[in-house]
């Protein structure tokens, strides 16, 4: 791509950044939020698992599928491009239940559904990505198209799946600010330690979808080997 670094040091830095986010949204959601469950009387705790599994399970899985070409960039092609569909189909199938548990959390809290932009986007994007992964299946997996129209779609599936990306990245943003705003208005201190941690935690997500976008732009080497091609010949 012409950005002159290697996509190494981003990898790095975008690892270290998932697991800060991915523990702070875990205090977050336990120790601020009360706790995790699939039924109970208490329905926050129900509504918790969505950022969990939208944070983790998406955002988080989802950014592993878009690095691991650069993370691992002597694996054998099939190889990587195995772990790349199973990684996202993974992050898809756990955005949808995140998404679920939003709406369990709505329908048996008697909160109406699909009112906000967060909501909006979610459900685009959560779709956009299902269709991605479908024609990423179809076409480079299963039948598979032929190499060279292979070759001619992989830009587009590549600049596709980025959009797609930062859309989640965000709808992240907005569902932090949207549920934060929430809770300032019952009554949360805006300068108290949760504020402080949900800010935190968005502004760390914010880095770490920096960090993957440059990965997946960058070069896995300043110079490619002779002869090397992202579809093979056959």
């Amino acid at each position: 791509m012409g950005l002159g670094v290697r996509a190494a040091p981003f990898t790095y830095v975008a690892h270290a950044l998932a697991i800060a986010a991915a523990v702070m949204v875990l205090v977050w959601a336990i120790h601020f939020r009360g706790g995790l469950a699939i039924e109970a009387t208490d329905k926050n705790l129900i509504f918790n698992v969505h950022p969990v599994l939208m944070l983790i399970g998406y955002v988080i899985i989802g950014s592993e599928a878009i690095m691991v070409y650069k993370v691992f960039p002597t694996l054998k092609h099939d190889t990587a491009k195995l772990i790349h569909l199973i990684l996202h189909g993974i992050a898809l199938v756990l955005g949808a239940v995140g998404i679920y548990f939003a709406f369990k959390n709505h329908n048996e809290s008697g909160i109406a559904n699909l009112y906000s932009l967060h909501s909006w986007l979610g459900i685009g994007t959560i779709t956009l990505y299902g269709i991605q992964w479908i024609f990423g299946f179809v076409t480079f997996f299963f039948p598979g198209a032929a190499p060279n129209l292979r070759r001619s779609l992989l830009p587009w599936h590549i600049l596709f799946g980025l959009f797609v990306y930062i859309l989640a990245l965000a709808n992240a943003e907005l569902g932090f600010l949207e549920k934060l705003t929430f809770l300032e208005s019952s009554g949360l201190d805006k300068y108290g330690t949760e504020a402080f941690l949900v800010n935190f935690t968005a502004l760390v997500v914010v880095l770490f979808g920096a960090s993957v976008v440059v990965a997946a732009v960058a070069p896995a080497r300043l110079e490619e080997p002779q002869g090397y091609a992202p579809i093979p010949e056959n």
